[in-house]
């Protein structure tokens, strides 16, 4: 088993990223897992007539990219996602390209934990997502 970074292990500046294009069949299956089912992410006609004219894709669909991240690259596995700060800044839209990133930005050793800028940027590189994770790194 691949065991992830300690706090020892880890340094301020630390990142990782993964990119991800966003789907009919992910916003599709996303609603259905999370119960979401808002016109606005699942019809075009009805998106449409909003400010977005367009479908877009759901928030914490876009989000869920950092969990993947935290919890396979940096720190990695063994990790506890213990908190997340999210600011949704601009609308992602179907077959947007996204680049998720976690940067490491606090490591607080005597109580293990670390805070993560946690950010996502589409195709044309505009933030789209700003945040800040807090996680327990394995021992």
């Amino acid at each position: 088993m691949k065991k992830g970074k300690t706090i020892l292990e880890l340094n301020l500046g630390d990142f990782a990223e993964s990119y991800k294009r966003i789907e009919d069949k992910d916003v599709v299956l996303f609603s259905e897992v999370s119960g979401d089912k808002n016109p606005v992410h699942l019809d075009e006609e009805y998106a449409s007539t909003t400010r977005f004219k367009h479908r877009i894709a759901h928030g914490h669909l876009v989000s869920s990219l950092f969990s993947a991240l935290l919890g396979t690259e940096l720190p990695g596995e063994g990790s506890i996602y213990l908190g997340q700060d999210i600011r949704y800044l601009k609308p992602v839209y179907l077959n947007d390209e996204i680049r998720a990133v976690v940067k490491v930005v606090e490591l607080d050793t005597t109580r293990n934990r670390v805070k993560l800028e946690t950010n996502a940027y589409n195709q044309n590189n505009e933030m789209v997502i700003s945040g800040m994770a807090e996680i327990m790194p394995p021992r």
